[in-house]
């Protein structure tokens, strides 16, 4: 299976202790060097730096079609851009991509996507986690992932636990 994320999965899940669920799901999961250096720049540190230096179940990949890239920029940043254009290079099964423009993209050239909620759904599916509701609540007030009242109730019931009232 090839997986490609963009950087906000890695950094969410990271930020909330969390980020073995892409190993136990996807195995390897592929990054193109844009995503890495926005997660390792050492000017703004954040949630995954080290874990992308140090795991070799995240690999960085160049992403070979600059001219996708550049096209891609008049939408995404540069990140963004970069993923999509690996997945659709190394033909993925799935990309990790939060962000709503992304994912249009993604779904406009065919590409499978999930973000960190779908994530963590299907872990909870897997029996990887035991509920999904603390996790939720540890996205939004530890890594300050921001979660739509009605996405964080509709998160739940796919989920199978009880959404807010």
């Amino acid at each position: 299976m090839i997986i490609v994320s963009d950087t906000s999965p890695i950094n969410n899940l990271s930020a909330i202790g969390q980020l073995a669920l892409l190993r136990q799901l996807y195995g390897t999961v592929i990054i193109p060097e844009a995503v890495f250096r926005e997660l390792t720049d050492p000017e703004f540190p954040v949630a995954g730096a080290t874990e992308v230096q140090t795991f070799d179940w995240i690999q960085t990949r160049q992403v070979n079609n600059r001219a996708v890239v550049e096209a891609l920029r008049n939408d995404l940043d540069i990140g963004e851009a970069e993923a999509i254009a690996l997945a659709l290079e190394l033909e993925a099964d799935q990309i990790l991509i939060d962000e709503s423009r992304g994912r249009a993209i993604a779904a406009r050239l065919n590409l499978r996507y999930t973000g960190i909620l779908g994530i963590l759904i299907e872990a909870k599916s897997q029996g990887l986690i035991p509920v999904v509701k603390p996790l939720l609540n540890a996205l939004i007030n530890e890594a300050g992932f921001w979660i739509a009242g009605s996405l964080y109730n509709r998160v739940l019931q796919l989920a199978g636990e009880r959404a807010e009232g």
